[in-house]
């Protein structure tokens, strides 16, 4: 077994399903697999796809992988973005892995649309021998927390759901999420704890449904406090992330009234951020916010 905290591990597809009309769930297999580790809640992993051109040797692998791929040339540089690990099973040695299913806008989007049983992928996650905490893992609620706001979009989901299945059935909060289709109101489990404010965006305005969500599970969960300032993020050159922990990656804060976790679209994500911290005065230790993708910036 590797003493290595994470790696990559080669896995293949073995089950491909069409969860709701928007999210498919890719079973990955492979004896790699059994040492496929998995920290828990919103698990960040890393996905490299093989294009029409380059095949996965093309990938630098080892420590130092990441380096080594930024100074290949742009056309020898094999893609890779970034999921959640949804289900781990070691003794069968296979991963799932839910992704958004959509029209065709760069590399993973040409994968996930013509991906077949056998194919092969690289992911990059935790192994087995992972121990303490995970920077992967971006939901570090205060130890006490009166209530939970999950909220984001269609990408946002896996981690939502990831995240609600772990959490102990006392939990309270409210799940605020924007899907593409009124069946993708199907894909998140259920909790007894929280309420759950689901729409369909259709052809209706963008982030409408998931703002108006927010504001008004803000308004009942948390009364409206003293604001503060928040440095604003220039989205279209910068990368909006901020988790707050501990310099040994704990929780920010030892308890909190309300805990919220946003993710998605950076433009929908920046001004949810504002009007919880700016506007409703919510301590910013107890917000995260991560800003998934660009609206109008297509996949590089």
């Amino acid at each position: 077994m590797s003493d290595a905290p994470s790696r990559f591990f080669h896995a293949r597809v073995t089950a491909i399903n069409d969860v709701t009309p928007s999210f498919r769930r890719f079973t990955f297999g492979g004896g790699d697999l059994a040492e496929y580790g998995d920290p828990g809640f919103d698990q960040r992993i890393k996905i490299v796809f093989p294009t029409r051109t380059l095949g996965l040797d093309a990938m630098p692998t080892g420590d130092d992988w990441y380096a080594q791929w930024r100074d290949l040339p742009a056309d020898r540089q094999l893609p890779f973005r970034t999921y959640t690990t949804r289900y781990v099973r070691n003794h069968v040695s296979e991963v799932d892995v839910d992704m958004v299913s959509h029209e065709v806008m760069g590399p993973a989007s040409d994968w996930i649309a013509r991906a077949r049983l056998g194919d092969e992928v690289l992911i990059f996650a935790p192994t087995l021998a992972h121990s303490g905490v995970s920077f992967g893992v971006d939901f570090v609620p205060p130890a006490r927390t009166e209530a939970i706001l999950l909220a984001g979009d269609e990408t946002a989901a896996p981690a939502i759901a990831a995240i609600l299945e772990q959490l102990p059935r006392d939990a309270r909060g409210v799940v605020a999420l924007e899907v593409p289709h009124p069946g993708d109101a199907a894909y998140l489990p259920r909790h007894p704890g929280f309420v759950y404010r689901i729409g369909a965006r259709g052809d209706g305005e963008r982030h409408a449904h998931l703002v108006k969500s927010v504001t008004d599970a803000a308004a009942a969960l948390v009364p409206a406090g003293e604001g503060s300032d928040v440095e604003e993020v220039d989205i279209d050159s910068d990368i909006l992330w901020e988790v707050p922990r501990t310099a040994k990656g704990g929780a920010a804060l030892k308890s909190a009234h309300l805990y919220a976790w946003l993710a998605g679209e950076a433009g929908a994500i920046k001004a949810l951020r504002r009007h919880l911290v700016s506007e409703r005065g919510i301590d910013r230790r107890a917000v995260a916010f991560m800003g998934y993708w660009r609206l109008g910036r297509a996949e590089s």
